[in-house]
């Protein structure tokens, strides 16, 4: 009797307390669950075998990396059907694993599993996962980290981000606005918010694919000192600034943030980098920053921001993002990271939120990749490709739903007699 689909739907709602909104279906052709309601596919055993030695997110990771669960409709709304089920649960709802386990017949089903599964051990986890070495936030962890997230091919992030080649949040003037004219504005608003002028020099830290360095030495004639960990970003700038005409003014390095020391620099920006800092070594980055400005010099820091937890000491980081997407990654409140920059000696100015400018990025990204699919599977792994798939959509509905947020903080290094440099009604910038 082909009825693994069954038992699968029926274990899942014993451990959640909860009826499962979507379809299941099964190796043996078996389906259950709401009709018309779209499908987690389980295309194989070994997926319930990933399931039962790593019960949970990294599980799951790990049978959609390696191809073992699919869905079958909307990605979308898969996602958000099952983040409402597990993770949005307000405390109290539903059970716990453990107490889950201490009920006779979830005991029984995961016996049941345990034979359906079929022959052990586990499976490996697929070639993408990180392997954890070392201390984090080191410059050596630090390098490997980067790396391993965007050391993924060039080619690779042409298709996602298309032809901008910037990997943060745009700018939005409308939904229907092109990704490249949203981008556009969003460069041209850290350049705005920082004031340049020509003559100025500018470091650009994670410089990425060098837009932000270009487009400020070609639109602002600022010196531009961009610097990244990875060795495929740098050549892909140094090559951009050149075929620009722009080498005379856009430096790219490989060079950690802690090793700059030719300032005083103009105005910093810190576009999407802060996120791979590290609570630990935050406060350094904040002052190694402020070091580097002259006195009045401006920063921008474009962060992604988390909510905050009652008891922010359980704070953990997402499994499936720590393993796969961006290993050693932290995220912190907007209050924290207000709070470090102004213990580093900043004066923030002017806080904005972006939050729902990055969910329309995401899913731009994400129909870029669906179309380029066949090609980026090519360029890299199908596993590779479907974690970008997955965490790019996942992150999209938590944008959506304010679970995160993303900030654009600026700071100045306000000298001591007091002048800010910056306007009576200072959002000249809009």
């Amino acid at each position: 009797m082909a009825d693994a689909a069954l038992r699968l739907k029926g274990l899942v709602e014993q451990l959640v307390g909860a009826p499962l909104p979507l379809r299941i279906r099964a190796w043996d052709g078996s389906q259950a669950g709401p009709p018309g309601a779209p499908a987690l596919v389980v295309r194989n055993r070994r997926a319930v075998r990933r399931l039962l030695w790593k019960p949970g997110e990294l599980g799951l990771a790990r049978a959609w990396v390696a191809g073992d669960l699919d869905v079958e409709g909307d990605l979308y709304t898969v996602l958000d059907l099952v983040s409402g089920l597990l993770w949005e649960r307000g405390e109290g709802d539903g059970r716990s694993l453990g107490a889950a386990l201490r009920d006779p017949e979830v005991r029984a089903a995961v016996r049941g599993l345990v034979r359906l599964a079929g022959p052990l051990p586990p499976p490996a986890p697929p070639e993408e996962e990180v392997r954890r070495r070392g201390h984090l936030h080191t410059k050596h962890t630090d390098r490997r980290a980067i790396s391993h997230h965007y050391d993924v091919g060039n080619d690779f992030y042409e298709i996602v981000l298309g032809p901008s080649m910037v990997y943060s949040c745009a700018y939005w003037p409308a939904p229907d606005s092109t990704l490249e004219a949203a981008q556009h504005d969003k460069l041209d608003l850290v350049c705005r918010k920082l004031a340049l002028e020509p003559g100025m020099r500018l470091l650009d830290v994670g410089c990425g694919w060098g837009s932000m360095a270009i487009h400020a030495a070609r639109a602002y004639g600022v010196h531009v000192v961009g610097i990244t960990l990875s060795q495929e970003q740098a050549a892909y700038a140094r090559k951009r600034a050149a075929d620009e005409g722009l080498t005379d003014r856009v430096e790219i390095r490989v060079q950690d943030y802690r090793e700059v020391e030719d300032g005083p620099y103009d105005a910093v920006s810190s576009i999407g980098m802060a996120e791979h800092v590290g609570a630990e070594r935050y406060l350094e980055y904040a002052g190694d920053l402020r070091r580097l400005l002259r006195p009045g010099g401006r920063l921008l820091n474009h962060q992604i921001a988390r909510r905050p937890q009652r008891d922010e000491s359980a704070y953990s980081v997402n499994e499936f993002i720590d393993a796969y997407v961006f290993p050693d990654g932290e995220l912190a409140p907007l209050g924290t990271t207000v709070t470090q920059l102004e213990r580093a000696g900043f004066e923030v100015r002017d806080v904005e939120s972006l939050r729902e400018h990055y969910a329309l990025t995401l899913r731009r990204w994400v129909a870029n990749l669906e179309a380029g699919w066949a090609r980026a599977t090519r360029l890299t792994t199908p596993g590779r490709a479907r974690v970008w798939r997955l965490y790019m959509a996942a992150s999209a509905l938590a944008f959506e739903h304010n679970r995160i947020g993303v900030n654009q903080v600026l700071a100045v290094r306000t000298p001591d007699a007091g002048a800010s440099g910056l306007p009576l009604r200072a959002r000249t910038w809009n």
